[in-house]
């Protein structure tokens, strides 16, 4: 339980670090894009991936490359969620996608659903809609901090249908995950030197290596999670998730004073149980 625990921390330590640093005056797509970086090389040293498996005509470039747009881009949303909508609802936003991508494997990759999966995936669609119902309001702000909930719970479902299609095509999760990170960061890197002639300043690079630090040891700790609990899928995939949403609750309500609206609770709990009926459906 402490792998998963570490791996929740680091997560909801990004999320805190993206909100607090656009408050200090850093670049959010500048801190983004070289977080894969750093991410890239600690994704090499630590999963050595097996680079014979690269081919020119059998590696799927463009799904990659797809992947390479999707990471730095809903990154960007989910920074741009947590400053409009909060850490609170963001996180419950992005740990729910899982809905969507259990969803997307029944229609694409035919996987069988118990009762027990159909009532998670629907209470967490409820969980989502009731997130986004409070908050609803007629400022700009309101209606944009909805816009990049949205896009979070769906941009995340659409990464992971991506890695686990391109993965069922025979490249190993460690290759995808790097040429991922690689892509993720040329792409964005050269974008970022086209609007701005440079590089990023210094305070961002150093920021975005630290990003990329924490981003990939989450991933890290969650991988090595199921490697220890092997026979324990459903709790390492519910802890983790819960974990998640729970910190990011109290971060949301002691570090950033934001307030718990009844919905907003309502879809605190749906999620949960959400969570915890996906997870026992592994073992069902």
């Amino acid at each position: 339980m402490e792998l998963i625990l570490a791996a929740a921390i680091c997560s909801v330590v990004v999320s805190i670090l993206l909100k607090v640093a656009k408050n200090r005056g850093y670049s959010p797509l500048q801190m983004i894009s070289w977080n894969y970086a750093s991410a890239s090389v600690l994704c090499f040293w630590w999963f050595q991936p097996n680079v014979q498996q690269l081919s020119l005509t059998d590696t799927p470039w463009l799904l990659i490359l797809a992947l390479g747009v999707l990471l730095p881009s809903v990154f960007l949303f989910l920074a741009k969620a947590l400053q409009t909508a909060g850490i609170l609802k963001t996180e419950i936003a992005q740990r729910l996608s899982v809905v969507l991508s259990l969803t997307a494997a029944y229609f694409i990759f035919q996987e069988q659903f118990n009762s027990l999966k159909i009532v998670g995936i629907a209470l967490g669609i409820a969980a989502v809609l009731c997130i986004l119902y409070s908050h609803r309001g007629g400022s700009s702000s309101a209606q944009a901090g909805m816009l990049y909930l949205a896009l979070v719970w769906v941009g995340y479902a659409l990464i992971d249908v991506l890695l686990k299609y391109t993965t069922g095509l025979g490249l190993q999760f460690a290759l995808v995950l790097n040429l991922m990170f690689i892509c993720a960061f040329i792409l964005s890197l050269g974008y970022i030197l086209i609007q701005h002639k440079s590089w990023g300043s210094g305070k961002n690079i150093v920021a975005g290596l630290i990003l990329g630090m924490l981003n990939f040891a989450n991933i890290a700790f969650y991988v090595k999670a199921h490697m220890a609990l092997k026979d324990s899928p459903a709790v390492v995939f519910a802890g983790m998730n819960i974990l998640v949403v729970i910190l990011g609750v109290i971060s949301g309500l002691l570090f950033f004073k934001e307030k718990l609206k009844p919905s907003t609770a309502i879809g605190l709990g749906l999620g949960i149980i959400s969570v915890m009926c996906l997870a026992y459906a592994m073992t069902a």
